[in-house]
């Protein structure tokens, strides 16, 4: 049974003891909500692993209360330090070089000798943080490959019964997972587009290179960081992307004003921002292959979204949603 926490006080007590104990719990961030468990803990970090389904190479990011414990735990240069003080608590992920002798397990880190490293800026995942006393591993809290939950009902959809817990403090307020940055070489390589976008992190410090084919990284595999199977945040129903129109049998995922005619549609945004489309984007999904499978509808069809900003993300997610399974 997977108990529904409040997110006051008792419920976040609750919710550390748990973590301290070797359980999975799920918890708010401002990008997903996540699963987490005690990063130093190999047990509980392969109960992750066998709740989500996860494949072992996928390393896990690494959640801590402050830049200080991140860096205790990762070998920091300038470019870390100057991306901590401009963006965290956010939603941006470094990855860096294992300090000597670390504590995070083998397992979170998929046996590389680099760690995923995040402070987020939630004050429920925060205050879990703080009270649970550890570093806490914490992919997205859904099933692997499975399109992201951003309320405590999407993760009970997925892992009710699962994992011990489930904070719930409301729906996420960016949407999309953080940007994972590896500093691990001499140029920054953004390994995922997420909520702090490519162009934020190139004005601290300057240009960052994009990874090798995510096929490839797959194949040899060689993932970085979390977030990257080529086939990744998928609903149920086929996606289409790059629709003008819909057809009889698809749902619609729309962004911006007019869009065409569907028998079942989600606009992420009638304005055409880019901001209110990220935050809508894998709960639009969730309700159109609902709805759109009881309907007996075919697929989803995605009109385009602009690739600048965070819509680098936005089309991260779902050229990965649209991918062969």
């Amino acid at each position: 049974m997977t108990l529904l926490l409040a997110a006051d006080t008792a419920g976040i007590t609750e919710a550390a003891r748990l973590i301290r104990e070797g359980a999975a719990v799920a918890f708010p961030t401002e990008t997903v909500y996540g699963l987490g468990a005690d990063a130093t803990d190999e047990r509980a970090v392969a109960a992750i692993f066998a709740a989500k389904g996860r494949p072992h190479f996928n390393p896990l990011i690494v959640h801590v209360a402050e830049a200080e414990e991140a860096f205790a735990l990762g070998l920091a240069d300038t470019r870390a330090e100057a991306l901590a003080r401009a963006f965290w608590p956010g939603p941006l992920s470094l990855v860096l070089a294992c300090r000597p002798r670390t504590p995070i397990a083998l397992l979170a880190r998929a046996g590389l000798e680099t760690v995923a490293l995040r402070v987020p800026a939630h004050p429920v995942a925060r205050a879990l943080i703080g009270a649970a006393g550890v570093p806490v591993a914490a992919p997205s809290a859904n099933r692997s490959g499975g399109v992201s939950p951003t309320t405590a009902a999407h993760v009970l959809e997925g892992l009710s019964g699962r994992i011990a817990a489930v904070v719930d403090a409301g729906p996420c307020a960016v949407g999309i997972e953080s940007s994972v940055l590896d500093l691990t070489g001499r140029r920054p390589v953004l390994l995922r587009p997420g909520g702090v976008t490519l162009e934020a992190i190139e004005a601290v410090i300057g240009p960052v290179a994009l990874p090798m084919a995510r096929a490839v990284a797959e194949a040899t595999r060689s993932l970085r960081s979390p977030g990257l199977l080529v086939s990744h945040y998928a609903p149920a129903l086929p996606l289409r992307l790059g629709a003008t129109s819909a057809g009889a049998d698809e749902a619609l995922l729309a962004f911006g004003p007019d869009p065409p005619p569907a028998p079942l549609m989600v606009n992420l945004s009638a304005s055409g921002d880019l901001r209110e489309a990220a935050a809508r984007l894998f709960a639009g999904l969730r309700l159109l292959d609902a709805e759109g499978r009881a309907r007996g509808l075919a697929r989803i069809a995605a009109m385009a979204v602009p690739t600048h900003g965070l819509g680098l993300a936005i089309n991260d997610r779902l050229n990965r949603a649209a991918a062969p399974r």
